[in-house]
């Protein structure tokens, strides 16, 4: 439905829906989640969600409120990376939004903030 409105319209509802992802991330005790805009920088997604998670089990918790979510407001998941015995990193492809949950050891290594920051 997003795709219908106007571009201007389009914008301010993917920073909405971004904000609104945060919000559920944080609310389920995702740490120091952040929000990058890459629009103008990247051709294939508008925004990064980042969050640190505390483990595995925390991981999977956060992925299933934001499926839950996704599906209550009818958006679809595009992918997600596949669960291994590690799971440091979990990445969800909402399309315009990509949501990355890391363990804080993978989030300084990655620093994804600092690899997509604008120059």
């Amino acid at each position: 439905m997003a795709d219908l409105l106007p571009e201007t319209d389009n914008r301010d509802f993917l920073e909405l829906r971004a904000s609104s992802l945060r919000g559920l991330v944080q609310d389920h005790k995702g740490q120091d989640v952040s929000i990058l805009d890459l629009r103008g920088t990247c051709n294939w997604t508008d925004f990064f969600i980042i969050a640190t998670a505390s483990s595995k089990t925390h991981i999977d918790g956060l992925e299933r409120h934001i499926k839950d979510y996704c599906h209550e407001n009818g958006i679809d998941i595009l992918g997600c990376s596949r669960k291994n015995t590690e799971d440091e990193w979990r990445l969800i492809d909402l399309g315009q939004i990509i949501i990355h949950l890391m363990n804080q050891q993978s989030r300084e290594f990655y620093d994804l903030e600092r690899l997509w920051r604008n120059p």
